[in-house]
């Protein structure tokens, strides 16, 4: 019986502009030993850089930054180091932001009042593929995501299918296309059209706000 192999620490990156909470930060993080800090900016530009040379698998991201804001900087580290996991870790409480972030492609929204323990717990979450919204933040989302306001008019009262409630339940454990095409037994192409489908009966505009949506509904 051969023992099972441990899995590598997860290789992060810390952007945030106030240099004694970033190095607190990488600080914690270098406790965790399911982690693995391999670097650290203080603006987009440089987050930027980093990432591309770095190559990271999660960047822990604020929100305000000088210059470019975080959510301004999505699309750039996206555009370097594509297949990123960017949980955005900020004070801010604003609906608005929340809803950038999401829309811009983060994984995930944390506040930083949250523990150290529920802060490793949600980056092995996301590196695992699933959103992860503050559950202060969820509620706020979830709201403004059933106005009827966010969708066009008629499409939030769509029912889903029996097939689409399956689909957003794999969305929901950070499924991608390819595994809920191999775990429906349907063609991925199918996959697609139906997360599209979601997607226009919930009024929602990414994965992330689906797999949210999925999570907090009763």
């Amino acid at each position: 019986m051969t023992e099972e192999r441990p899995m590598d620490p997860i290789r992060v990156m810390v952007v945030d502009d106030h240099r004694l909470f970033r190095r607190a930060l990488v600080a914690l993080l270098a406790l965790d030993r399911g982690v693995n800090v391999v670097g650290q900016a203080g603006d987009a530009g440089e987050a930027v850089r980093q990432a591309q040379a770095l190559q990271p698998e999660l960047i822990l991201l604020d929100v305000d930054l000088p210059g470019a804001s975080g959510i301004q900087a999505l699309g750039s580290l996206r555009e370097v180091c594509p297949q990123v996991r960017i949980l955005m870790l900020t004070v801010s409480e604003d609906e608005g932001d929340l809803q950038a972030a999401l829309r811009g492609g983060a994984n995930g929204y944390l506040l930083k009042t949250m523990e150290s323990d529920d802060l490793s717990r949600a980056i092995q979450r996301a590196a695992r593929g699933e959103a992860v919204v503050s559950p202060e933040m969820t509620t706020k989302l979830v709201a403004a995501l059933q106005q009827p306001a966010a969708a066009p008019a008629g499409d939030m009262s769509a029912p889903l299918s029996p097939r689409e409630q399956e689909v957003l339940q794999q969305i929901a454990r950070g499924a991608s296309n390819k595994e809920i095409a191999r775990t429906l037994s349907i063609a991925e192409t199918t996959v697609k059209i139906h997360v599209q489908h979601i997607l226009r009966k919930l009024g929602l505009t990414s994965r992330v706000q689906a797999a949210v949506f999925a999570t907090a509904r009763p």
